[in-house]
């Protein structure tokens, strides 16, 4: 009886080189959204940049839409400071705090051609949609809903409040108006956002 070979297990190097053509690849193309736009976004651009082959990029992710969304993961993975939002027992400072933070992020310019273009992807791919909410979308609004799980139980906001909506009510206003461009997006609209939502909220 032949006896089945096993498969072969990556050297250390081999390893060492996928994973530093990977963050080239990510890098490129969150560099390349920013400057060109994802409309102009190619997977050959990226390759080039990277300095790899576009089959490489094709082995790892079916489109550019997928590259630029673990580009972000990539980004949110090295930008991670802690296990969840700010709990100073202030739950309107806390909430400011955040998205002030959020404004200066979204008025970024490094962030803003690339974020437009993983929107625009979602849009138009349910498969990528559905990646970037088990990823991406749906652990940051656990740490939202933490949050406001703590405050409910510390009585600042009332018993009966559906938290997904108290999501949508605060960090909604602000993605709307970043990405339709309807107003000027400014802390002290995401100020105003706060303090309106927990007018509300508190019941």
């Amino acid at each position: 009886m032949s006896q089945v070979k096993p498969t072969p297990r990556p050297s250390a190097d081999a390893t060492r080189r996928n994973e530093g053509s990977r963050r080239a690849i990510l890098s490129a193309a969150f560099e390349l959204a920013g400057e060109i736009g994802y409309d102009k976004l190619t997977i050959e651009a990226i390759a080039a940049r990277a300095g790899v082959g576009k089959q490489t990029i094709y082995r790892w992710w079916p489109s550019k839409g997928a590259v630029l969304l673990d580009a972000f993961l990539m980004l949110s993975e090295a930008g991670d400071e802690g296990p969840g939002l700010p709990d100073t027992g202030d739950l309107e400072a806390d909430l400011k705090l955040v998205l002030r933070a959020t404004v200066d992020e979204l008025a970024d310019p490094r962030f803003d051609l690339p974020l437009r273009g993983l929107t625009s992807a979602i849009m138009h791919d349910t498969a990528l949609a559905a990646t970037y909410v088990e990823r991406l979308q749906g652990p940051v609004d656990d740490l939202k809903r933490r949050r406001l799980t703590a405050a409910k139980a510390a009585g600042q906001i009332a018993d009966d409040i559906d938290l997904d909506v108290a999501i949508a009510m605060i960090w909604g206003p602000l993605m709307d108006r970043w990405l339709l461009r309807s107003g000027t997006l400014t802390t002290e609209f995401a100020d105003r956002v706060v303090e309106t939502a927990l007018r509300g909220l508190r019941g």
